[in-house]
C-alpha cells in the first residue's frame, strides 16, 4: 500500500437543498455505495442530505463524484479523515423528514441560518463576555469535551433544543434580552438549524461555527486552541482530538455511551456487556447474550475477519431508546 495513501478515507457531509424527489436518489445511491464497497449512512430528505460514510479513498470520492455529478449537490462541502480501520459495520441510505430533526416547521436553514465564522476567527468571538456561547450538541457529547465558556443545554436529543430555549429566554434565563450569541456542533449541520430557529424567534446577532468543531480542531493549533477534551464523532472512531487524531474513548457496545479513562477503570465495566452508565439495567439474559455477541466479535477479530455487528437469534431483541433514535438524527 502506498504509504501515503491511507486504507480508508472517512467523509462527512451534509448539505441544505430542496429534494422533493429524495425517496428516488435512495435506491440508485445504496446501490453505488454497496457497489464501491462504501459504508455507513446517508440521510436523504425533502431538505437535503446528512451522513457520514468511509471505505477505499477511490470508493469514497466515487461516490462524492456521482452526487456532484447532480446539479444540486455541485457545492456539496464534505470533511474527511484518513483510517487504518473501516468505521463502520454497513451501508444505510434512509429517508427521513429531517436530515437532523429539530421538529420546528417551516425553517429554511439554506436561507436563513445565521452568521458564519470561521474557525480561524472563532477564539476572539466566543472570548468577547458579552457573547452567550451554546453548545448544541447532546449532553453525552459535551461530556467528553467542550469549548471554554460554552454552556451545555442538557439536552438528549436534538429535538428538546427548543424548548431548552423557550425555558432560557423567560426572566433570569441566558438567553434572556436576546444577546449576541455563538453556537457549535459537532460538523455545522445541527447549527444551521438552531441559528435559524433563534432568528425565527427574534435573536438578531447569531453567529456559528463555520465546519463545526471538526474543521476547528483541523484548523487551529493546540496550542492556540479553546477546546478541551475530545469530540465524540458517530463511527467506530468514538471520538478525535486535535487534528482529527484518534481521541481516547472507547464506546460501551451495551448502551452506546462513550468511555473515558475513569469509566473504563469501574467495577461495573464488563467489555461488550456494560458500563457504570447501564449497569444494571440489563436482565441476565440479554447480558449473556451481549457477552456472547462481544465473544463473536473477539472471534472474528482474531481471524482477521469482520463481524458485522447484526443481533443474532436469541440476543435481546431490547427497544431502540430515545437516546439512540436522537444520536441517528444528530449524527453530525
Amino acid at each position: 500500500m502506498d504509504p501515503v495513501t491511507p486504507r480508508y478515507l472517512t467523509v462527512a457531509l451534509y448539505q441544505f437543498v430542496d429534494l422533493p424527489d429524495c425517496a428516488a436518489l435512495r435506491a440508485p445511491l445504496q446501490a453505488l455505495c454497496d457497489e464501491h464497497g462504501v459504508r455507513g449512512m446517508l440521510l436523504l430528505a425533502p431538505e437535503g442530505i446528512n451522513g457520514t460514510i468511509a471505505g477505499a479513498p477511490v470508493a469514497v470520492h466515487a461516490v462524492l463524484a456521482w452526487l456532484r455529478s447532480d446539479p444540486r449537490f455541485a457545492a456539496l462541502q464534505h470533511k474527511q479523515a484518513p483510517t487504518e480501520r473501516q468505521p463502520f459495520y454497513r451501508m444505510r441510505v434512509r429517508l427521513k423528514r429531517e436530515i437532523v430533526t429539530l421538529g420546528v416547521p417551516d425553517l429554511n436553514p439554506a436561507r436563513n441560518a445565521g452568521t458564519y465564522v470561521k474557525p480561524e476567527d472563532w477564539n476572539a468571538l466566543i472570548d468577547d463576555p458579552g457573547v452567550v456561547v451554546v453548545d448544541t450538541r447532546n449532553d453525552y457529547e459535551v461530556g467528553i469535551g467542550t469549548f471554554e465558556r460554552a454552556i451545555n443545554p442538557h439536552t438528549r436529543s436534538f429535538a428538546e433544543f427548543p424548548a431548552w430555549v423557550a425555558q432560557q429566554s423567560q426572566p433570569g434565563g441566558v438567553l434572556a434580552g436576546k444577546p449576541r450569541v455563538a453556537m457549535f456542533c459537532t460538523g455545522g449541520i445541527r447549527c444551521e438549524k438552531s441559528t435559524a430557529f433563534l432568528k425565527s424567534q427574534g435573536f438578531d446577532e447569531v453567529f456559528h461555527l463555520e465546519g463545526g468543531i471538526l474543521k476547528y480542531l483541523e484548523t487551529v493549533p493546540e496550542n492556540n486552541s479553546r477546546w478541551h477534551g475530545d469530540c465524540f464523532v458517530f463511527d467506530e472512531r468514538v471520538s478525535v482530538g486535535h487534528g482529527l487524531a484518534p481521541g481516547h474513548h472507547q464506546l460501551c457496545r451495551s448502551c452506546r455511551m462513550p468511555l473515558g479513562e475513569a469509566e473504563l477503570a469501574s467495577p461495573h465495566y464488563v467489555r461488550g456487556v456494560s458500563c457504570p452508565y447501564c449497569h444494571g439495567t440489563r436482565t441476565p439474559e440479554q447480558e449473556r447474550a451481549l457477552a456472547e455477541r462481544q465473544s463473536q466479535m473477539d472471534l472474528a477479530d482474531q481471524r482477521g475477519q469482520v463481524h458485522l455487528g447484526a443481533r443474532q437469534p436469541g440476543n435481546p431483541a431490547r427497544a431502540i431508546t430515545r437516546d439512540e433514535v436522537g444520536r441517528e438524527d444528530d449524527s453530525a
